[in-house]
């Protein structure tokens, strides 16, 4: 783990100087956003609605808008804020742990001690075990002024930040105001089933069956083939200059192409590749959407990659049905050649027939 934080409890004449660490974590899965049509990276900019230009996030200054008038706020004024200057963790009550409702809680963090002697650390420690008391402290993390309980947990000190008074809304349902009447027998069984499913709390024993599930699904996708080139599909050059331009699907199965092309090559094998590649580059110019039948997935390096030639073959069955409608609507430069390769011949057969018809 990272230190988020140094700073130090106030415990009366007593400073106990700490590191602040988060305590939990996020285990979700992070997915990020793509075009539906051909599994380019959706990237957000930061643009200035006056002049138009993409904005560096170390150009940006917060605000404030009220009655149509707005007050720029830098940098340097919000870290003048006494407050937020503070690095002290003051201790300012200390009170019964069941008083404080877990509504209130916000966020958890562990404190480790920062000095050569943890004398002090162990001090504080022991008065909240002796006294079965929580104490309650004010503390600036983040440009935020907070209110915080402070704990123990397996002989560490948590900090969890707690919301304030009047950020917890005060409940009103008109639904909850008529009377109900509620029988005896209603209440024994309601008791009854309560007992029936009694336990002690385990959070291990519970699992996020969507996280499972869509972990497998991923997982199924990549084996199957259903993959694209992460480098050069999502823009890697992009995410290094955080310039937020996304490399262009075709140039990208180009390279893939010819890459593969290569080394076909060099393994001696050119007739089997200009077999089976020069068709399936036809049908990814036509259908840049990634289909289930891989063709536009083949230079994806995947597990599933062994499969590939039996997928293109019904893929170039399907392009070769629809390759006119396809030609005639494809935007790309690489689709109209690829579909001029194809009706060429007939093309010129035609008039030839019909002449002849005619003499």
């Amino acid at each position: 783990m990272r230190a988020i934080w140094k700073g130090a409890i106030a415990f009366g004449l007593v400073n106990v100087p700490v590191k602040v660490y988060s305590a939990t974590e996020d285990h979700d899965i992070g997915l990020h956003q793509v075009h539906n049509a051909d599994g380019g990276r959706i990237r957000y900019q930061r643009r200035c609605e006056v002049c138009g230009e993409i904005v560096d996030y170390s150009d940006i200054d917060k605000a404030y808008e009220e009655d149509g008038r707005t007050v720029v706020l830098t940098r340097d004024e919000l870290k003048s804020i006494p407050a937020e200057s503070s690095h002290e963790i003051e201790v300012v009550q200390f009170v019964p742990s069941e008083q404080l409702d877990p509504m209130m809680f916000e966020k958890s963090y562990y404190l480790e001690p920062d000095s050569k002697s943890p004398k002090a650390y162990v001090l504080l420690r022991r008065a909240l075990e002796d006294t079965d008391r929580v104490a309650v402290v004010q503390f600036a993390l983040r440009e935020k002024t907070r209110l915080g309980a402070l704990r123990i947990k397996d002989d560490v000190l948590v900090l969890q930040s707690l919301l304030w008074a009047d950020e917890v809304r005060e409940p009103a349902f008109p639904a909850l105001e008529t009377t109900v009447r509620i029988s005896a027998q209603e209440r024994e069984m309601s008791a009854a089933l309560v007992d029936s499913m009694a336990g002690d709390f385990e959070p291990g024993q519970f699992t996020d069956d969507y996280q499972v599930q869509l972990r497998k699904l991923i997982d199924a996708k990549i084996e199957q083939g259903e993959s694209l080139d992460t480098e050069q599909t999502f823009g890697a050059e992009a995410a290094e200059t955080g310039a937020g331009e996304v490399i262009d699907l075709m140039e990208a199965l180009k390279r893939s192409l010819e890459k593969k092309r290569g080394g076909a090559a060099a393994s001696g094998d050119d007739d089997a590749a200009d077999g089976d590649e020069a068709p399936a580059k036809a049908t990814r110019a036509k259908s840049p959407a990634r289909s289930k039948e891989g063709a536009a997935k083949a230079p994806a390096r995947t597990a599933a990659s062994k499969t590939a030639p039996a997928k293109t073959a019904t893929s170039k069955t399907a392009a070769s049905k629809t390759a006119p409608a396809k030609t005639v609507t494809s935007k790309t430069a690489t689709a109209r050649t690829a579909g001029k390769a194809e009706d060429a011949e007939p093309a010129a057969k035609e008039p030839a027939k019909s002449r002849r018809k005619g003499a």
